[in-house]
């Protein structure tokens, strides 16, 4: 193996589940959902359904209390004079997305630090605005922080929200939100997850044993024929990176969020790297109970692996799971359940 794996030792979420990571991996396993109407309708004058979280807030405002809440759950119990030893990655909304709130990179990591009341997080901490990809790149960044030993540990947290006028606007006219007259679209949601992961131990752990990164060309709406050549790619550099090949997983968690596209990229992506045939391959997509949550997925596909692999319900201890970017960006992790002693 190419790099030291990585445990997730904690979680923390908040999204239109449940305002705690427990309270929304007990919905999803529930198979419950929480659509509401927003204040906003569409081109035919039916009101837009999201996956809103439940707090009195809005805009950058509600960003900053939503990833404050998803940060104090996952660091409960550590002193605070602790927090300076940890480097804080916030995964937020890529650039070019509409209707992201400006000046992401600038100031909010401050301002998420200020609600919280603590006085700093490690100087290795920065932002990453990779949308659906960013938890992916805050691991490959918490290997090389840990393997250095600059930190004692690496919290990542992602903030994001789809629920705003420009944004809906935006995806509605490309004809990408779910509605009575649109069958191949998503709901949009909001929310926050945060993980903090260590080195390996001998505690039953999450670990993350393969990364791969890759960009697909025939992104969606792109004029171009779908053979999933970058989720492929990056498959198969994680499957590399973990040593191990698709047939021995047990299932797939994903960021699929109810487009046709992504469905096919997906199923592509299958009949390209599975050399084995196996009865049964379970497909996981959180986004089906908490709504397109933009960068949180990512983070938040590792916090139902590993509440699956504690609670005993998941298929099985080896997994995959992907996410993909609108403007083509591609990312795999392989992960294992360790429910022992790493030797």
């Amino acid at each position: 193996m190419s790099a030291p794996r990585l445990a997730v030792l904690r979680s923390g979420m908040v999204t239109a589940l449940g305002l705690s990571a427990p309270a929304t991996c007990t919905a999803l396993r529930a198979g419950l959902t929480n659509p509401s109407e927003t204040r906003f309708a569409d081109a035919q004058g039916e009101w837009i359904m999201s996956y809103a979280v439940p707090l009195a807030l809005r805009g950058r405002a509600k960003l900053v209390a939503m990833a404050a809440a998803a940060i104090e759950e996952c660091l409960e119990g550590m002193p605070r004079e602790d927090w300076p030893k940890i480097a804080l990655l916030l995964c937020v909304a890529e650039r070019t997305r509409a209707g992201r709130c400006d000046g992401l990179e600038d100031t909010l990591l401050a301002e998420i630090t200020q609600h919280l009341g603590a006085d700093k997080f490690a100087a290795q901490s920065g932002v990453l605005p990779y949308g659906r990809v960013s938890c992916a790149v805050a691991l490959r960044e918490s290997r090389k922080l840990l393997q250095a030993g600059t930190v004692s540990a690496v919290l990542i947290v992602a903030v994001d929200s789809l629920i705003s006028a420009a944004t809906l606007s935006a995806f509605e006219k490309d004809g990408r939100l779910l509605t009575p007259q649109n069958s191949d679209g998503f709901i949009p949601g909001e929310g926050a997850c945060a993980l903090l992961i260590g080195a390996e131990c001998s505690q039953p752990h999450l670990s993350i044993s393969g990364l791969g990164f890759a960009t697909e060309t025939a992104f969606i709406g792109a004029e171009q024929p779908l053979r999933a050549d970058g989720l492929t790619a990056a498959v198969s550099s994680a499957l590399a990176d973990a040593g191990c090949a698709m047939h021995d997983l047990d299932f797939r968690i994903t960021d699929i969020s109810g487009e046709h596209y992504y469905f096919k990229e997906a199923a592509l992506v299958l009949l390209r790297t599975l050399r084995q045939r196996k009865e049964e391959f379970d497909f996981w997509h959180p986004a089906e109970g908490i709504g397109e949550t933009g960068s949180v997925i990512g983070p938040a596909l590792l916090a139902v692996a590993s509440a699956a692999g504690k609670g005993g319900y998941a298929p099985g201890n080896a997994m995959l799971l992907h996410a993909a970017n609108d403007s083509g960006e591609r990312a795999a992790i392989i992960a294992h359940y360790v429910t022992g002693h790493v030797q």
